[in-house]
């Protein structure tokens, strides 16, 4: 399998979009489809939230990534959380099947034949979803308790299943579960207890099932996940992380891996700059060289050869200071993969 490009999801906003606009209508939205409505017949919506959705995913499909993540502009979070509070004020963990669904893939799947006529291919989805063991330390804390666990573990597996399109024109090739804390929090879990939970999580079949982590310790409790295809770190912005993986550990365990090559710590990035009184950076000084970008990959894919199946920046984007900005990342990241 060739090494793909995919992106993990945030995005900055368009210029001339307000964030907490964008919220509302995004509530809204998610409001109205819960009742069977087209979210695009109020037209605060359709502009803020639906329109947003499609030309956000165009800048990114517009870089060449083979996968493309739905532009998450809305929090991650609060994507299921929101959910979830609302299952937990009638007494539940576990969000019934018609409101585990993310708006972002209904706009999407509306919009596909568009898109995929416009582009010219069959569009390759990324959905990426905050874990059960993220929203639970979010939500109740790092006290395990196992039975709440599964209900929330539940309600990820819910939201995964209805993100799942295969028609003529989208394909939902990849669900990533994001687990950003995993390795580096005081959650009081077992091992066994976290591979029960994602075991849950991940019951599913079809795209292929990613991990997304900040810290690679996290993952030598995840190689014997049944469910999992692909664990995740950061490399760019986190070097050391690649020496707690080998190609090894990857074979025995039949996983595969994607390694992040562009560094996305934007806030790191502007104080090195400042540093060096660049007090106003240009996205070309933002952004890594490419021979900087092919260095790490170079390093990656002879450490982890067929295993790496993909790869692509470290984290998201949103936080960038805009969509031009976002979108050379991807750009560099696709040139740096593409022509090696």
């Amino acid at each position: 399998m060739d090494t793909l490009v995919d992106d993990i999801g945030s995005f900055p906003l368009p210029a001339g979009i307000r964030r907490d606009d964008y919220a509302r209508a995004y509530e809204q939205a998610r409001e109205a489809i819960t009742k069977g409505e087209d979210p695009a017949s109020d037209e605060f919506v359709q502009r803020t939230f639906c329109d947003t959705v499609v030309e956000s995913f165009k800048r990114k499909l517009a870089t060449g990534l083979d996968v493309v993540n739905f532009p998450q502009h809305f929090s991650g979070l609060r994507q299921v959380g929101d959910a979830i509070h609302e299952a937990m004020a009638v007494g539940s963990f576990v969000v019934p099947k018609e409101k585990a669904f993310l708006p972002e893939i209904y706009v999407l799947n509306k919009e596909a034949k568009q898109l995929s006529e416009e582009f010219g291919r069959k569009i390759q989805l990324r959905v990426s979803i905050f874990g059960p063991l993220e929203q639970y330390l979010n939500e109740v804390g790092a006290t395990a308790y196992p039975d709440v666990l599964e209900g929330f573990a539940e309600t990820i597996n819910r939201f995964a299943k209805n993100s799942i399109l295969n028609n003529k024109y989208i394909e939902t090739k990849v669900v990533s579960i994001d687990e950003p804390s995993l390795g580096h929090s005081s959650f009081t879990g077992t091992p066994e207890l976290i591979r029960e939970t994602l075991e849950k999580a991940y019951a599913f079949q079809g795209p292929i099932r990613q991990i997304h982590l900040h810290f690679a310790s996290g993952i030598h409790d995840l190689l014997s996940v049944k469910g999992l295809d692909v664990v995740s770190f950061e490399y760019a912005a986190s070097p050391k992380n690649i020496t707690a993986v080998s190609k090894s550990m990857l074979e025995q365990a039949d996983k595969r891996i994607r390694v992040g090559i562009t560094r996305t710590d934007i806030d790191a990035i502007w104080a090195e700059l400042y540093e060096k009184g660049v007090t106003q950076p240009t996205a070309e000084q933002l952004v890594e060289p490419i021979e900087t970008i092919k260095a790490r990959y170079r390093f990656a894919k002879e450490k982890y050869g067929e295993r790496m199946t993909f790869t692509g920046p470290d984290c998201g984007l949103g936080s960038w200071p805009s969509q031009d900005a976002a979108a050379l990342v991807l750009e560099r990241a696709v040139k740096t993969a593409k022509n090696q």
